[in-house]
């Protein structure tokens, strides 16, 4: 499994840019877990990028996991009412 870590802004300045990389990373593995714990800031944009990937591994029949969501990214889940969407499990500190 290959691990990879967002840090700072996913937001619409960043959305573009991270989307290319995440799915860079999903190209190049099987199974692909996405750190949240470094998000800093997260808007809709963020979110689309967030939900667009998970549904770009379920057509590729890749595993795709989301862990250590931050503050910021629990907001916008919490907001959007997508908590449970995502399948991934999500611990509340």
């Amino acid at each position: 499994m290959k691990t990879r870590t967002i840090a700072g802004e996913l937001t619409i300045y960043t959305a573009a840019n991270e989307k290319q990389a995440l799915q860079e990373a999903l190209e190049s593995t099987e199974e692909l877990e996405v750190n949240l714990s470094q998000v800093s800031e997260m808007d809709s944009a963020g979110l689309q990028v967030l939900i667009v990937l998970k549904q770009e591994a379920a057509r590729r029949k890749k595993k795709l996991h989301y862990s250590m969501h931050s503050k910021a990214v629990l907001e916008i889940l919490e907001m959007s009412n997508m908590t449970a969407n995502f399948g991934d499990q999500i611990v509340l500190t």
